[in-house]
């Protein structure tokens, strides 16, 4: 019943999340895509720029209703589904999205009426800053919720409190700064910037291959294509940060992503490969049928040295002396140290056995870094479903250069007036428009489901995180959730073509 009830939490929250996912980034997207063009409105004084921003604001309001939506439900969750994990974090996965709420939902209700209906009735300066700072706390919004998962994938900045058995904030800013934090946030937001160009692009290469609104449709496809291939090459530099300090907090999730059981110095790259599904870190199985390396390319982005030694998951399992790699067991038998000691010493402190209690304590804090390995029973159980991350992370890498190629050959088709001829380019297009989504959600996927068995690394697995409930309560939920969203996705998608028909007016 345990193992079910944990099943269903986790398909529970990835079934919000994904759905809460369709709906934000094209919000980040379109929003400073819809500045840009209010900008070039704003410097140019032509009217016809002005039509094109209204018509993807108002595609834009459509998409931000039913984000919100979906937004709170995820929050919720956190309390109904994941108790035990939301009293463990304390502070600080809470102190994040307070500011969210505070500060970027502030920021964009205030501006946001403004934005929608204040055209004809305040200036032209002031209409602009309220579409900046509208996309300013959408972006804001995206911080802040990042900062939270990031402090989960690398937890700094707090201590815990033995007495409340909660974590408490230490240090705000190395909370905020948190190198995971700042990566994910950058390339999160980047992907969205992606969809949103690929999503102005697509529409507008529906309208030339129907042969209407030419003009409007070139003006706005130029605009995407150049935001499109900037955010791609962003992607690019902070999907390198990302990897670098993958290597450092979360090594098993990066020899998972690459299929690496068996570390190795001057460690290549996969480009391309199969892998054998039948491979463990207990046997002898080769790891791929097929695979295309590039050399030395995984140590390089690793370890910023094309010779360092990157630890595979048969190391990270079984310890590789050599390197100075201790065994899963070993951190097993310290975590379960700590949870022992902890036990003790709020015995100790209810006994009143002061001095006792003081040397449960210290031993519990010299152990509480690997707290997290004391619930586990077999050192295999901290290996992440290998296949699923590795085949997300590569898909992802290859339509991410895939819009790269895209964004250059609208450009240059644009550039020789020779895109209204092409339309394989123009159909290709439109039906990337779900590929970009399908790139992002691979992208939670591997970051997700590359760090299991962990909710905060090292120091709480899953299945320890979940609320004391009936799973045969959160099934009913998870069916529930399921048919509301469905029917929310089909609304929008319903009116965001009813709306793309009609056109620019």
């Amino acid at each position: 019943m345990e193992e079910a009830l944990v099943d269903w939490s986790r398909a529970q929250f990835a079934l919000t999340a994904m759905y809460h996912w369709l709906f934000v980034p094209l919000t980040l997207g379109l929003s400073f895509i819809m500045a840009i063009m209010e900008t070039i409105y704003f410097k140019t004084g032509n009217e016809k720029w002005k039509k094109t921003t209204r018509f993807w604001m108002t595609l834009f309001g459509i998409n931000f209703a039913i984000g919100v939506a979906t937004g709170i439900i995820l929050e919720f969750e956190f309390g109904t589904n994941w108790s035990n994990y939301s009293w463990f974090v304390g502070d600080i996965f809470g102190a994040p999205l307070a500011i969210e709420g505070i500060m970027a939902f502030f920021l964009e209700s205030a501006f946001l009426a403004v934005m929608f209906f204040g055209w004809e009735k305040v200036s032209k300066k002031f209409h602009l800053t309220a579409t900046w700072l509208v996309a300013l706390g959408s972006n804001l919004s995206a911080l802040w919720i990042l900062v939270a998962n990031g402090w989960m994938q690398n937890p700094v900045g707090m201590h815990f409190n033995p007495e409340t058995a909660r974590n408490e904030m230490g240090n705000f800013w190395e909370v905020l700064f948190n190198p995971t934090a700042i990566d994910k946030f950058l390339h999160t937001i980047s992907s969205g910037y992606v969809i949103g160009s690929l999503f102005v692009i697509g529409i507008s290469s529906w309208y030339i291959l129907k042969n209407r609104h030419l003009q409007f449709a070139r003006r706005s496809m130029l605009v995407g294509a150049v935001f499109g291939i900037v955010s791609s090459l962003f992607i690019v530099l902070t999907g390198d940060s990302s990897a670098n300090h993958v290597s450092d907090t979360q090594p098993m999730k990066l020899a998972a992503m690459e299929g690496l059981y068996e570390g190795q110095e001057g460690a290549g790259l996969v480009a391309i490969g199969v892998l054998n599904p039948k491979k463990t870190v207990n046997n002898d199985e080769q790891a791929f049928h097929f695979r295309i390396s590039i050399p030395r390319l995984l140590s390089l982005l690793a370890e910023r040295d094309m010779d360092a030694f990157v630890p595979g998951m048969r190391d990270l399992v079984h310890g590789n002396e050599n390197q100075g790699l201790p065994p899963t067991r070993e951190k097993m038998k310290k975590g379960d140290q700590a949870l022992k000691a902890l036990n003790s010493y709020n015995q100790a402190q209810k006994a009143g056995k002061d001095s006792l209690a003081s040397a449960h304590l210290e031993t519990f804090q010299n152990n509480y870094p690997l707290m997290g390995y004391g619930y586990f029973e077999e050192p295999e159980e901290v290996v992440p479903p290998v296949g699923l991350t590795f085949y997300s992370f590569h898909f992802m890498v290859i339509l991410g250069f895939y819009f790269l190629l895209l964004f250059v050959l609208v450009i240059w088709s644009n550039i020789n007036d020779t895109i209204g001829r092409k339309r394989w380019l123009l159909r290709a297009a439109l039906y990337t428009i779900p590929l970009g989504y399908l790139a992002s959600m691979l992208g939670w996927v591997v970051s997700e489901v590359g760090r299991q068995p962990w909710t905060i690394q090292d120091l709480l697995p899953v299945k320890v995180s979940t609320s004391h409930l009936n799973a045969a309560n959160v099934e009913l939920t998870f069916w529930l959730f399921a048919g509301i969203f469905t029917i929310l996705l089909i609304a929008e998608v319903s009116i965001m073509v009813r709306q793309i028909k009609i056109g620019p007016k």
